[in-house]
């Protein structure tokens, strides 16, 4: 009888590993999960955003490895737990609500786009854990549950409208604002006509067009900026996103306007998006970011260093071209800033880990040390302006002499004043 019982005990034990590997559960993970930490990777990995967002995730496994080779956080090993929201908004809040509420992450890192990162700040709220996210963006937004490791509109936008309008940048007079039809072209817009206005620039000499996620045809966009451009030295200011950037820039060398004509500053073209462009016709043309690969200090020169052995350690597609970027960065000191702030909390939990996040520092590849502000958890970041070089790198042609505070809400805007604090 009792052999018999041990026989049954065993088959249903059998049973039940072959259902759980059945439904896709790594028995390993379930067995070891007090022993690690769980974190989140939401990040498209397919659809019109995976040109952009695929690194994001690669960067964010390497740094995982790179904590957990240094003995983990709090004695524990980080445990990465990826999903693919494939570059559909409404489906990243439903992966951000399997990542917290079944898989149990303490934090998540993740989004590019902002009406990503809208789907899930509801979720994020309502079940209060953390978000990191890495990307620029427009800004008018300040939340408990996330921490915005990318430039806020003080840290990109105007600094390189600025830079455009001034004599070094060409002295535009006329703007046409480009950019892939939501809610962070819209906004970011937004804000830079209320600048322009500020400065004395006529509606006349705006011109606003927006295209959907994907397009591909900008044939007759490019045809209209060149007109545009005969009433007055004209800069374009580039928010499409994703793998629109591809086509945008290959018609403008096909139409031959060539930067030193019209430039265009781009806020989501980085080293990434030129890889699948020839950038010859493109020589001269700007993008403002907080951090570029060719930029010359021992901190970058270990990142680029670590990430290129990493491609090819882990043969991921064109391991042996693959390069750095903004998103990037912010996504490696963001997770690194994350783990101190647990070591320093003692805790995962979400509240402590807040509390401790505010004043944490890192000395990050951009050659400056970071700093999270304490009241409205955005990175005081240093500014880069760069022009695009035959190589798909970037030369700097303007830089801030330190890091910038954010301003989260716009001062451009009214009725954002008194608004910075969370």
């Amino acid at each position: 009888m009792q052999n018999r019982r041990n026989f049954i005990g065993t088959i249903s034990r059998i049973a039940a590993a072959t259902s759980m590997l059945a439904a896709g559960v790594t028995l390993s993970t379930s067995a070891y999960a007090a022993d690690t930490i769980k974190v989140g990777i939401l990040h498209s990995l397919s659809g019109t955003m995976a040109i952009s967002e695929t690194s994001l995730k690669d960067v964010a496994l390497m740094t995982i490895d790179e904590i957990n080779a240094k003995g983990g956080v709090m004695g524990k090993k980080l445990e990465a737990v990826v999903v693919d929201p494939a570059s559909n908004w409404p489906l990243f809040a439903e992966k951000a609500r399997g990542l917290i509420a079944q898989d149990k992450v303490a934090a998540v890192f993740g989004c590019w786009t902002s009406v990503s990162r809208k789907s899930v700040l509801p979720v994020f709220k309502e079940l209060n854990s953390l978000l990191f996210y890495p990307v620029q963006y427009e800004g008018e937004e300040l939340e408990k549950n996330v921490f915005y490791t990318g430039a806020a509109p003080n840290q990109q936008a105007i600094p390189a409208v600025e830079y455009l309008m001034s004599k070094d940048g060409g002295g535009a007079k006329r703007f046409v604002l480009l950019g892939t039809d939501y809610v962070y072209p819209r906004t970011t817009n937004k804000i830079l006509r209320a600048f322009l206005k500020s400065k004395g620039v006529k509606d006349s000499d705006i011109d606003e067009v927006y295209t959907p996620f994907g397009h591909s045809d900008y044939q007759t966009i490019v045809a209209n900026i060149k007109k545009f451009s005969a009433g007055g030295k004209t800069a374009v200011i580039s928010t499409i996103n994703g793998d629109s950037n591809v086509p945008f820039y290959k018609e403008l060398g096909n139409a031959g306007l060539k930067a030193t004509d019209v430039p265009v500053v781009a806020f989501s073209v980085g080293e990434e998006e030129l890889r699948g462009v020839d950038t010859k016709p493109l020589l001269g043309h700007l993008a403002a970011w907080n951090y570029f690969e060719s930029v010359k200090n021992p901190v970058n020169t270990e990142f680029i260093k670590k990430w290129k052995a990493y491609a090819v350690a882990k043969k991921l597609p064109n391991a042996k071209t693959v390069v750095t970027n903004d998103p990037m960065e912010a996504t490696y000191v963001g997770i690194h800033m994350w783990a101190q702030a647990v070591e320093k909390a003692k805790s995962t939990d979400t509240d402590k880990v807040i509390a401790a996040m505010g004043g944490q520092t890192f000395k990050a590849p951009s050659g400056f040390t970071l700093t999270m502000d304490a009241t409205n958890h955005h990175l005081h970041k240093p500014v880069f302006i760069g022009e695009i070089r035959a190589d798909g790198q970037f030369n700097v042609v303007w830089k801030t002499p330190g890091p910038v505070r954010a301003q989260p809400w716009s001062p451009y805007i009214q009725g954002n004043e008194g608004k910075q604090k969370l």
